[in-house]
């Protein structure tokens, strides 16, 4: 095997090990699901981030699991009304949805990083949907929330 097959079949076994955190910024457990390590290897359901990005961010998983257990506010928080793709009646449809993206960042391990949790509707279960390294945050020093992401946190 290659090296980022070896590096994706470890950063895999460790992420499905977690399972779920709690986040004391959000008040309850963060689930850590198919969707966000999807996410971490692809930006869209049509293209895959490049080798290097993924690699980064399998070897960010650790920091992103201690900053959703250790961050007591988030930073960043957006509403978004779009289609997504839901299992109803063991099928899979397309539906209308509210999905709420939280940003977190920290300086972690002298690693500047942005952990992106989702909710799909308001039934759904906070999961864990994106890291993002060295990400750049807006100079506003006074507002405890910045209320719109930048970027695309779809593909971020």
């Amino acid at each position: 095997m290659n090296n980022y097959q070896d590096q994706k079949i470890k950063a895999q076994e460790l992420y499905y090990k977690i399972n779920s955190v709690f986040s004391p910024a959000l008040k309850q457990r963060v689930f850590f699901s198919a969707d966000g390590f999807n996410h971490i290897i692809f930006q869209n359901s049509r293209s895959e981030r490049d080798r290097s990005s993924q690699i980064l961010r399998f070897s960010l998983i650790p920091l992103a699991v201690k900053l959703i257990m250790t961050s007591s506010t988030f930073q960043e928080y957006e509403e978004i009304f779009k289609e997504v793709t839901i299992k109803k009646y063991k099928r899979k449809i397309k539906e209308q949805k509210i999905v709420k993206y939280w940003g977190l960042i920290a300086i972690i391990d002298n690693r500047k990083i942005k952990v992106v949790i989702r909710k799909i509707g308001d039934n759904g279960a906070l999961h864990f949907w994106s890291i993002i390294p060295a990400w750049i945050t807006s100079k506003c020093r006074d507002a405890k929330f910045v209320m719109t992401m930048t970027g695309r946190p779809d593909e971020d």
